[in-house]
């Protein structure tokens, strides 16, 4: 897997097999956070898009320090995982979506996560989007790739 498109396929891969992904984030005094997030992915790969209570640490990280990380991976806890599975890091900024644009996110998003179709109505849920600038894929172990997103 080496050619640009390959690398692209296989995050596409990712997103579309797992429903879940673990967002880091910073908080104002430069405490790492991490939290487990249900994830949808655009079809561009520039923005993930996931919802959470205004009232969290990770809303409260996020609104102090908007760069973020997010972690995707496909492993099953077997030992062959080590060669086998893969894993894609997400970097951006979040951002809220809102407005008019806010329900199409909500659309795209319980389409994939109707389970929470009530809590990313409820007016206390924050429907947010990692702007992805740079993925940063691992396969057999220690290979890693990059792919920008333009």
């Amino acid at each position: 897997m080496n050619d640009l498109q390959d690398v692209r396929k296989a995050i596409e891969t990712l997103f579309s097999g797992q429903m879940l992904a673990v967002l880091s984030t910073c908080s104002a005094d430069g405490h790492p956070y991490a939290s487990l997030v249900c994830v949808v992915a655009e079809a561009d790969l520039s923005g993930i898009y996931f919802a959470t209570s205004r009232a969290t640490r990770k809303f409260a990280n996020l609104t102090a320090e908007p760069r973020a990380a997010l972690l995707v991976e496909n492993s099953q806890n077997r030992k062959s995982d080590i060669y086998e599975a893969m894993a894609v890091t997400a970097i951006g900024s979040v951002r809220e979506i809102s407005g008019p644009d806010a329900e199409g996110v909500r659309s795209l998003y319980t389409q994939r996560h109707p389970q929470l179709e009530a809590f990313v109505s409820a007016p206390s849920t924050a429907m947010l989007c990692l702007g992805v600038t740079t993925y940063y894929l691992v396969n057999r172990f220690q290979k890693v790739m990059e792919y920008h997103v333009a």
